[in-house]
């Protein structure tokens, strides 16, 4: 495997593992009192700053032309709904539940791949979804009497469609040639003016609790780990590997959870658990292996040449 591969994995991975926090970091400031708007527009807010420095710090401009500024705005409208979606959702079920019902965007990249773009969907990739999707769902821990709420359900699919979208169209359309990082500014700061414009409409914003300001920390953590780094490293990664092998890599993002709750909550893992993390770490191996299986599969079959049989001519002897 080469070096531009080895690093398209590995920021995939980075980047599902820190999208993964959103419900670490959310969910105390719900329970604060704070609305999904308000939190969303304080997560771009200071994820924005991070960037710009950033772009700065490197020496790299702001510039971007007509005609990718207008994609940018579109772009930055796609990925504010996925996470409007996503956050409005926890309102209406658990996060767990919507973390799972998430991840049928890698199926929704698959599709637009293959539908729009007419990119063949292999067998390994076929599997690997399947895979990762069992690995989730034996990962979900539902109370007994949860249902599936209908609403939440629109929400997530609506949520999961739009960052399909958006990992779509970072690979397929003119922004792959403009930099990730002016590419993550410009769709965050876009996407900032949908909350703005909701919370303006509302007519008020929820802040942290004077009494609970050591919350603000969970905002700088939306900012950094789901936000700047997420995005950052998801749109680093499409342009090294493609959409749908990042997309299968965001059944990391399950796992996180895993890991908060065993270390920070002290949860203890089952035996469905560890099947379910199995799963996953095996779809995910699959995919980073699959250039490398696909191309010895390929040499394998040009040892054995299919035989072929001869034609008989029935009109001879006739």
């Amino acid at each position: 495997m080469d070096s531009r591969a080895l690093k398209g994995y590995a920021l995939a991975s980075v980047a599902a593992a820190t999208y993964g926090m959103n419900p670490l970091f959310a969910l105390p400031l719900y329970e604060a009192g704070m609305t999904a708007d308000s939190v969303l527009f304080f997560r771009y807010l200071f994820a924005i700053p991070l960037l710009g420095g950033m772009i700065l710090a490197r020496g790299r401009s702001f510039k971007v032309s007509a005609g990718n500024c207008l994609l940018l705005v579109v772009m930055g409208l796609v990925v504010a709904f996925s996470s409007l979606g996503l956050f409005l959702s926890y309102n209406y079920m658990d996060a767990g539940i919507a973390s799972s019902l998430l991840f049928v965007y890698p199926i929704m990249v698959a599709l637009i791949m293959a539908g729009v773009y007419r990119e063949r969907i292999s067998a390994v990739t076929s599997i690997c979804i399947v895979l990762a999707l069992g690995g989730i769902a034996l990962l979900y821990k539902g109370s007994g009497d949860a249902t599936l709420s209908v609403t939440g359900t629109m929400l997530v699919m609506g949520s999961a469609l739009s960052y399909a979208i958006y990992i779509v169209a970072v690979n397929k359309t003119r922004l792959r040639e403009v930099a990730t990082l002016t590419v993550t500014f410009y769709v965050l700061m876009f996407g900032l003016l949908l909350f703005a414009a909701r919370l303006a409409m509302a007519g008020e914003v929820d802040v942290v609790p004077a009494d609970k300001w050591y919350l603000w920390g969970c905002v700088l953590a939306l900012a950094v780990f789901p936000t700047a780094i997420s995005f950052l490293c998801t749109t680093s990664a499409i342009q090294y590997i493609g959409s749908t092998p990042t997309a299968i890599l965001g059944a990391l993002e399950p796992v996180t959870a895993v890991f908060f709750g065993v270390v920070v909550f002290g949860e203890v893992l089952t035996l469905r658990d560890i099947a379910g993390l199995v799963m996953i770490i095996v779809a995910v191996s699959c995919v980073v292996a699959a250039p490398e299986l696909s191309s010895r599969m390929t040499r394998i079959r040009r040892l054995f040449p299919r035989l072929r049989m001869p034609r008989r001519n029935w009109m001879k002897g006739k």
